[in-house]
């Protein structure tokens, strides 16, 4: 078992070895860009990467209070999913309207990474190896598609 301030140096530690792997990587519109904080500039959409001690995950989550906007958000990322899967090579999972682990309602599109554990340094090249490719697909996709969300919030 980890304490709680054990489990934070070591993520923090992962994050940061994370930021410095990915610091060379200019994002699809050829800029610097922070991938561990990636910003989507729309307000209620984020790109989410998580490594926990049991799995690894990455997405997009709509947070909007106001579940029938966070609909048509999700509608609207719908509307680019075949564009999506041709960036990723690969179908995500799509979750409208659950609870996430704090209890409010998100809609989320993601992949995710079963049996590693973050706080085992020796998964770390995995999980860096899952998030990587994905991050920057993910990029690239938002940066065909972002102006489609213009507006609707």
């Amino acid at each position: 078992m980890y304490s709680k301030a054990q489990e934070s140096k070591t993520k923090q530690e992962f994050w940061t070895a994370f930021g410095g792997y990915m610091k060379p990587v200019p994002s699809a519109e050829g800029g610097r860009i922070s991938w561990q904080n990636y910003k989507t500039g729309i307000k209620s959409i984020f790109f989410r990467m998580r490594a926990e001690r049991d799995f690894a995950s990455i997405g997009m989550e709509i947070t909007h209070p106001d579940q029938d906007i966070q609909e048509l958000l999700f509608g609207q990322f719908e509307q680019f999913k075949k564009l999506l899967e041709l960036e990723t090579k690969e179908p995500w999972e799509w979750k409208l309207l659950s609870l996430d682990e704090f209890g409010k309602t998100v809609s989320v599109v993601e992949m995710r990474l079963e049996g590693v554990n973050v706080m085992d340094e020796a998964d770390w090249p995995a999980i860096i190896s899952f998030f990587k490719p994905r991050i920057i697909a993910l990029d690239s996709f938002w940066s065909n598609v972002k102006y489609g969300f213009e507006g609707l919030v």
